[in-house]
């Protein structure tokens, strides 16, 4: 009998111990430091004020936010201080759409003078081959699947994709023009202006020139066949009735 109680314990004790440190693990986890949560948050808070407009003063948002803190009114109610802030807002649009259109036509009047420079389209689309191709030639209205990076004038990459089909009818006009005449296995480095890529609509910063790295992989892609949908009296002898669900 003792020797048994003596097994148990120390069967039991091991396995106290792991239920102890799983229980310490999940107490740590549990721990954390609003300090460093609470900075983190005026960090995010920050970026999106600035998003929404450079011209912010974020020593002034600091310290409205202690008089709020303080139960001090604000200098403007609500309504007027949205109605600011869209104001705000517009011309910072204007300001950056303006300067970004400046700097692109800038950058396509000298880029279009390096050697071996392609003009597709004065002042608005230029292409460098990088890579020469063999094969079938990407013609218009296709799906060609091409591996490709967007980049900014800054060289920020703002999109990239693998071996993916694009149809040229459903993309920007400097994308798809770019792209016809390419053989498989060509790589052009396209500069696009942006009237002829997203200009100020989107999600992109507007009026902003962008330039693709495209290498085709094949020249055109299959066409989908649209799929036969079942007449209704066979669609209704497929699906199963209620009576022969219930059995």
């Amino acid at each position: 009998m003792k020797q048994w109680l003596q097994s148990l314990v120390l069967f039991i004790l091991p396995v106290s111990l792991i239920f102890a440190e799983e229980e310490a693990k999940v107490e740590k986890e549990e721990t954390y430091d609003i300090q460093t949560i609470s900075r983190s948050f005026g960090h995010m808070v920050a970026g999106n004020i600035r998003n929404m407009s450079s011209d912010f003063d974020l020593h002034a948002v600091a310290g409205g936010i202690q008089d709020y803190l303080k139960g001090t009114p604000a200098p403007l109610d609500e309504g007027k201080c949205v109605q600011q802030i869209s104001k705000i807002q517009e011309q910072s649009f204007k300001k950056q759409a303006d300067a970004n259109l400046a700097a692109a036509e800038t950058f396509l009047t000298e880029n279009r003078k390096k050697p071996n420079m392609v003009i597709l389209e004065e002042g608005k689309l230029q292409y460098s081959v990088l890579q020469t191709g063999k094969g079938a030639e990407v013609v218009e209205h296709s799906k060609p699947v091409i591996r490709y990076k967007g980049t900014f004038l800054d060289g920020k990459v703002f999109g990239q994709s693998e071996e993916e089909p694009i149809e040229l009818d459903s993309t920007v006009p400097g994308f798809s023009k770019g792209l016809i005449g390419m053989k498989e296995g060509e790589k052009r480095q396209l500069f696009i202006h942006p009237e002829l890529a997203f200009g100020s609509s989107g999600f992109l910063p507007p009026n902003s020139l962008v330039s693709f790295e495209i290498e085709v992989v094949k020249a055109d892609s299959p066409k989908e066949e649209p799929k036969d949908e079942p007449a209704d009296d066979e669609a209704a002898e497929e699906a199963p009735s209620e009576t022969n669900s219930a059995k």
